[in-house]
C-alpha cells in the first residue's frame, strides 16, 4: 500500500514492477533472485532430509548442523535416481506395518522415516510447479520498461544473474528451463533493438557530420578491434560474489540440457551459498572496474583483468558531440592488437570509418556475451555496414547529369546494384527521410526485430547537397575499402561465433556487401573522373556535328579540340588534387575511359551519316589518341578500342547486327538501336528488315 492516510492506493505485484525505475532494477533483481534462491534451498534441503544422516551427526559440533547445505551434503539424494527409488521413498508402513522393534527399527522411529520420505516423495514431484510459479513472478519484473533502458553494463551483470539463476534452477528441477530460457531471450531481444536504435542515431550522426579528412595515426591507434578481429575478446568471468561457482555451470546459455541430472544436483549449489547475497549486500560499491574480470588470454595470451577493449562496453551513454562512449580518452597505444592494423589501414581511417569500426566491435563482443542473441547482433553489424555502404554512394557515387539532354548508360556493375537493392530493402526506414516522430509501433517478431524497429524523423544529409574535392572523394572510397578489408580478417572468426545453422548469414553479407566493395570504390573513382571532367554535355555536341559530309578533308572535328583541352585541365587538377600517384595514374584512366563512353554515346545519337562521315568519325578518333598520348605516359588506344569497333559496326551487313550486338555487350541497348537506325537510313533497309533487327536486339538485351 503506497500514499498517506487520507488516500491509500492498494498496487498489484505486476503494477509495481511496472513502476520500478532504472536506478531500482538491479536491488529490485538481486533480492528477488536471492529470495527465490534461498527458498529454493530451504525446499531443496526439506526435500532431501533423512533422519539417519541426522542422529549420525547429532552428536557432531552443533555448529554444522546449522547449515543443512553443508551438514547433508554426503546425505542428499542423487537427482539421477530419482525415477528408480521413487516407489522405495513411498511409506513403507503403510503396506508392512509390523517392522521391527529394535534400534532404529522401532515403530516410533519407522514411522518418523516413512513420513519423512512422503514429504520428500511429495516435494520431489513439486519442484516443477515451484519454480514455474517463481519464474512466472520473475518474468513479470523483467517485463518492465528499465530493463531496456538501462546500460549496456548493468544490463550485462543482469543477464549473468539471470544466467547463474537459470543454471541453479535446471539443477534444482532436474529439467531444461526452456520457458524461461526464452522469456530471458526476448528481454535480449528488447534491449538490442534499443541498443541498435542508439547506434544507428549514432552512425548517422556521424555521417552528416563527418568532413572526409584522414585522421592521424595516433587516432587510429587508440582504436581496439580485438572482439571483431578474434585477437582476445573479452568474455565474462564470474564476479567477487559467485567466483565459488561450480567451473562446469559457468557456461552462459550453453548449458547442457542434462544441467539437473549431474551428480548431487543441486547439492552443489547448496555448498557455494546464496550467489546473489555477496551482490545485494555490495550493490552500493559495484563498479565496473571492481567486479568485472575480463578473460582476454584467448588469442594473445594477455591476462590483464582490465583490457582496454572493454571500456565501449562499459560506458553508460554515447557522447554527443564525439560520438564516442563516455569515458576519458586516453591517449594510449592498445596493447595486443597491433597484428591486425597494418600501417595503410591506419593510415586510411576517417571519423566515420573509426566509429564504425569501433560499433561493429561491440556488437562482435555481444555476440560471444549474449549467445541466445548472437544471430540478431550480427544482423545489426550488417545493417550498420549497409548505411555507412550507402550513405558513401549517395554522396560521392551520384553525378548529376542535368547538363546533358540524356543521360548517359548507366555504368554501375551488376553486383553494385544487387548491394544497394539489399541494402535499401533492410535498411529502407533508415535511408529515407521520415515524416512522423514515431511510426506507428507494431510488435516485433523475434526474427525481424532489427528490421522492424521504430524510427525517428532524419533530415536529407546535408553531404548530399556539397561538393566534396578530389581528396574527399578518394578518402570516401579509401576508407570503405578500409573497412571491407578488416571486415574480411574477421569473416572467420564471426563464423566460430556462431552455430552452423547461420553460416548462411555470414556469406550472405560478405557476398553482398563486404565484397562488393571494390565495385563501389571504382563507381566512386569514376564519377569522380566524369565530374573533373566536365563533359557530361558533350554526347549531344558529337551528335550534332556534320557528319553528313560528301569529301573528306584533312580537318577534325571541333570537339576533338575541346575533349583535349578539358583533358588537359583535368590531368592538372589530379596533380593539384593532393592524392597519390597511384591514385592519380588510376583516376587518369578512368578519365580516358569515360571520354571513350562519351564518343560511343555521342555516336550512336547520330542521325544521318554518310560513309565519308564515317571515316571522318575514324580521323576524329586518331587526333583524339594522338593527343591523348601526348599527356599521358600509359598506352590509350587500347582505352579507346570500344570507340573503334562502333565506328567500324557501320560497315557490317545487315545480317549481322544481332549477332554483333550479342558480341559486345559492353555497348547498352540504346547505343546499338541507335547504330542500327543509322546504318538503315542511310543504307535504305526495309522497314521490316529493321524492325525486325531492332525486335531481336532488344529481345536478347
Amino acid at each position: 500500500e503506497v500514499g498517506n492516510n487520507t488516500q491509500r492506493n492498494r498496487f498489484t505485484y505486476s503494477d509495481l514492477c511496472v513502476q520500478v525505475p532504472e536506478s531500482k532494477l538491479r536491488p529490485c533483481l538481486l533480492k528477488t533472485l536471492e529470495s527465490i534462491f534461498s527458498l529454493m534451498r530451504s525446499y531443496y534441503a526439506i526435500m532431501s532430509f533423512c533422519p539417519e544422516a541426522k542422529n549420525n551427526t547429532s552428536q557432531s559440533a552443533s555448529g554444522t548442523s546449522a547449515d543443512t547445505g553443508r551438514s547433508h551434503s554426503s546425505a542428499v539424494v542423487n537427482q539421477d535416481d530419482v525415477a528408480a527409488t521413487k516407489s522405495d521413498r513411498m511409506p513403507s508402513s503403510v503396506s508392512n506395518p509390523d517392522a521391527s522393534t529394535s534400534g532404529t527399527d522401532a515403530p516410533f522411529y519407522q514411522l518418523r522415516k516413512d513420513a519423512t520420505k512422503l514429504v520428500a516423495y511429495t516435494f520431489e514431484r513439486g519442484r516443477r510447479n515451484l519454480w514455474q510459479l517463481a519464474t512466472s513472478r520473475l518474468s513479470v519484473l523483467l517485463a518492465c520498461s528499465a530493463v531496456s533502458s538501462t546500460s549496456i553494463y548493468q544490463f550485462l551483470k543482469n543477464y549473468e544473474d539471470l544466467t547463474i539463476f537459470i543454471l541453479a534452477g535446471e539443477a534444482f528441477c532436474g529439467f531444461e528451463a526452456s520457458e524461461f530460457r526464452q522469456k530471458l531471450k526476448t528481454v535480449c531481444l528488447n534491449y538490442i533493438v534499443t541498443f541498435h536504435r542508439q547506434n544507428i542515431y549514432a552512425l548517422k550522426m556521424v555521417l552528416e557530420k563527418e568532413s572526409w579528412t584522414i585522421m592521424s595515426a595516433e587516432a587510429s591507434q587508440i582504436i581496439s578491434l580485438a572482439g571483431l578481429t578474434g585477437d582476445g575478446a573479452a568474455l565474462i568471468s564470474p564476479t567477487s560474489g559467485s567466483s565459488t561457482l561450480p567451473k562446469d555451470y559457468f557456461r552462459g546459455n550453453s548449458i547442457a540440457t542434462n544441467t539437473g541430472r549431474q551428480n548431487n544436483g543441486f547439492a552443489s549449489w547448496l555448498n557455494i551459498g546464496n550467489p546473489f547475497s555477496f551482490k545485494l549486500e555490495n550493490g552500493s560499491a559495484d563498479s565496473p572496474k571492481g567486479n568485472v574480470l575480463f578473460n582476454s588470454s584467448v588469442g594473445n595470451g594477455n591476462n590483464s583483468p582490465f583490457d582496454e577493449e572493454n571500456e565501449d562496453l562499459l560506458a553508460d551513454f554515447i557522447d554527443e558531440d564525439s560520438q564516442l562512449p563516455s569515458r576519458t580518452l586516453k591517449t594510449k597505444i592498445v596493447k595486443g592488437n597491433t597484428s591486425h592494423w597494418k600501417d595503410g589501414d591506419i593510415s586510411s581511417q576517417t571519423g566515420s570509418s573509426l566509429s564504425l569500426l569501433r560499433m561493429m566491435d561491440k556488437y562482435a563482443r555481444l555476440m560471444q556475451k549474449l549467445e541466445m542473441v548472437n544471430v540478431e547482433l550480427f544482423k545489426g553489424m550488417f545493417q550498420l555496414f549497409g548505411i555507412f555502404y550507402h550513405h558513401i554512394y549517395e554522396t560521392f557515387g551520384y553525378q548529376d547529369r542535368s547538363q546533358s539532354g540524356k543521360p548517359l548508360p548507366d555504368s554501375q556493375s551488376f553486383r553494385l546494384k544487387a548491394a544497394l537493392s539489399k541494402i535499401t530493402q533492410d535498411s529502407d526506414q533508415w535511408i529515407k527521410p521520415q515524416n512522423s516522430l514515431y511510426p506507428s509501433s507494431s510488435s516485433l517478431s523475434i526474427g525481424s526485430t532489427i528490421a522492424q524497429m521504430d524510427v525517428m524523423p532524419t533530415a536529407p544529409p546535408s553531404s548530399m547537397f556539397t561538393s566534396y574535392g578530389l581528396k574527399e572523394r578518394c578518402a570516401a572510397a579509401e576508407t570503405v575499402s578500409l573497412v571491407a578489408r578488416v571486415l574480411n580478417r574477421s569473416r572467420a572468426h564471426l563464423h566460430s561465433v556462431l552455430s552452423q545453422n547461420n553460416t548462411s548469414v555470414v556469406e550472405e553479407f560478405f557476398g553482398t556487401l563486404v565484397d562488393t566493395v571494390p565495385d563501389l570504390a571504382e563507381h566512386i573513382h569514376r564519377t569522380s573522373a566524369r565530374m573533373l571532367l566536365h563533359i557530361n554535355g558533350y554526347p549531344d555536341k558529337i551528335a550534332n556535328a556534320k557528319w553528313e559530309v560528301k569529301e573528306l578533308g584533312t580537318d577534325h572535328n571541333g570537339y576533338v579540340d575541346l575533349l583535349l583541352g578539358e583533358f588537359k585541365h583535368y590531368k592538372t587538377r589530379l596533380d593539384h588534387g593532393g592524392i597519390s600517384k597511384e591514385l592519380q595514374h588510376l583516376l587518369l584512366d578512368y578519365g580516358i575511359e569515360s571520354i571513350a563512353e562519351v564518343l560511343v554515346e555521342g555516336l550512336s545519337r547520330v542521325k544521318r551519316c554518310t560513309d565519308e562521315g564515317r571515316a571522318l568519325m575514324s580521323l576524329d578518333l586518331q587526333v583524339l589518341i594522338n593527343g591523348l598520348q601526348h599527356i599521358v605516359s600509359s598506352n590509350v588506344k587500347p582505352r579507346l578500342q570500344i570507340v573503334e569497333t562502333f565506328v567500324k559496326a557501320y560497315y557490317l551487313p545487315e545480317t549481322e547486327y544481332v549477332h554483333w550486338a550479342r558480341s559486345h555487350p559492353e555497348y547498352s541497348k540504346s547505343q546499338v538501336v541507335g547504330l542500327v537506325n543509322l546504318v538503315a537510313t542511310m543504307k535504305g533497309w526495309k522497314r521490316k528488315t529493321r524492325l525486325e533487327t531492332i525486335e531481336k536486339i532488344e529481345a536478347a538485351a
